[in-house]
């Protein structure tokens, strides 16, 4: 769907926050949540995306009877099952029944990523891997089946930040990174040709990743990625001239920006920004999402408590970065995972005690909608700069809501069921970017969401 404001931008969720790593169990997730996802964001009793009359797809209004975008998620074995010839003619159909586009894909996680502890194995296979090139080609090749041929619609897939820190041992590391982002490059040349889909990869800078921060991201970028030795790589790959193949590195290859993982670093948002555009590198998707943020100098007992039931989830990396005090202040320090920061503050490590822990930003993606007060908050207001920003200054045509961690949130963060949490979510963006809540044209006519008569999606359907 695409929201009425400076630059159009397309807006969606991604299904990664559905459990699935079969091409079956996706689609299941995708028929029974995201057909009433939409509809609740459009049916919705606050918020500008709702229709006019009824409470079902068949009463929604003009507006919300726009193609809507689908952010998917897929595994590496739901990819090569979805890639069976009968399979994507299906989906397609499902798509076009029921007034949905992909405009975008997750490729950063490669296999399961609910039900079981994931930590720093998300990461793998990373960009030090053969497998992890295969699978990238894999999903833009899908990718370009499934892209509406719309002319200026480009496609996005956002991928690891290179590789988890720890892997990363040499500058000959980096080096062979690039090289295998100059192969997924050609490739991403080759399927333009072929069928003039533009598709994008996105690396996703993380706290504790080979990509942490935005400078980090801009040197890899500029002294390997857009190297001259690798445009000359791509030149002989791709049989094109060298400054057609400098051109291509930069629009085929760039960043994703993950709204929650920049706050946690304390990062001003619209000054990375700036930076990156000065620096030439794409922003091919802009990940909504917001994190925990908690005042830890003064130890209150109900937000560590609060805290401790965060740092319950087994199954994710929540990455912590601290801000100490002392002279001048401003200095981080970065713990792996929540019950490690903990651990050090119960100790009080922090040396010399003029140098106490004053703020941490949490990697834990919590609903956007929902502001926590106290001690403990969350970064809403950094998303809320951002969407700002970006509503007045456009950088990306791909917006993306990603809070994939509902399983594992604390019960009382889990009220209302997942079907109207995303549905809020959604509705919270578009009335931070449209003035007169109105949505833009989608891609295309089509019909309404659910309007096919095997698609029907209640919307309050699937709400818990």
């Amino acid at each position: 769907m695409r929201l009425a404001c400076a630059g159009a931008p397309h807006l969606t969720y991604c299904t990664n926050i559905h459990a699935g790593e079969t091409w079956a169990e996706v689609k299941q997730s995708l028929e029974t949540h995201l057909l009433a996802i939409w509809s609740r964001a459009a049916d919705g009793e606050e918020g500008a995306l709702r229709g006019g009359g009824g409470t079902g797809a068949e009463g929604l209004g003009p507006s919300a009877r726009r193609r809507c975008g689908v952010g998917l998620r897929l595994s590496a074995r739901a990819a090569a099952e979805l890639a069976e010839p009968a399979e994507l003619d299906a989906f397609r159909d499902f798509l076009e029944r029921n007034g949905l586009y992909v405009f975008t894909l997750n490729g950063f996680p490669y296999g399961r990523f609910h039900g079981a502890p994931v930590k720093e194995r998300v990461y793998l296979p990373d960009w030090l891997d053969e497998e992890r090139l295969a699978y990238s080609d894999l999903l833009a090749t899908l990718l370009a089946e499934l892209l509406p041929a719309d002319e200026g619609l480009m496609g996005s897939v956002s991928t690891v930040p290179g590789a988890f820190r720890p892997r990363v041992r040499t500058p000959g590391d980096a080096t062979a990174m690039a090289r295998r982002l100059v192969e997924h490059a050609a490739h991403l040349v080759e399927i333009r040709r072929r069928t003039g889909k533009h598709i994008a990869l996105a690396l996703e800078p993380e706290p504790c990743c080979f990509l942490e921060t935005t400078p980090e991201a801009i040197g890899f970028f500029t002294d390997h990625v857009f190297a001259p030795e690798r445009a000359r790589e791509l030149s002989a790959l791709a049989g094109m001239s060298l400054p057609d193949a400098e051109e291509a590195l930069r629009s085929h290859l760039g960043l994703c920006f993950d709204a929650c993982h920049m706050a946690v670093e304390f990062e001003d948002a619209p000054a990375s920004l700036a930076a990156l555009r000065a620096a030439g590198i794409g922003l091919h998707k802009v990940q909504l999402s917001a994190g925990l943020r908690a005042r830890v100098a003064e130890r209150d007992p109900a937000t560590m408590a609060r805290l401790r039931a965060y740092a319950e989830d087994v199954v994710y990396l929540h990455q912590v970065v601290e801000r100490r005090g002392g002279p001048g202040g401003g200095e981080l320090v970065r713990y792996l995972d929540l019950p490690e920061a903990l651990a050090a503050l119960d100790r009080g490590t922090a040396s010399p005690p003029a140098a106490e822990p004053e703020e941490w930003r949490v990697h834990f993606h919590v609903p956007i909608f929902r502001e926590l007060a106290g001690a403990l908050a969350t970064t809403q207001p950094e998303l809320a700069a951002l969407l700002s920003h970006l509503r007045d200054s456009p950088a990306t045509q791909h917006l993306e809501v990603e809070t994939y961690t509902w399983d594992v949130l604390p019960d009382d963060q889990r009220r209302g069921g997942l079907v109207e949490a995303v549905a809020r979510e959604l509705r919270w963006v578009e009335e931070r970017m449209v003035d007169n809540g109105s949505v833009g044209a989608g891609v295309g006519e089509g019909r309404g969401v659910g309007a096919s008569s095997g698609g029907r999606a209640d919307s309050r359907a699937g709400a818990e």
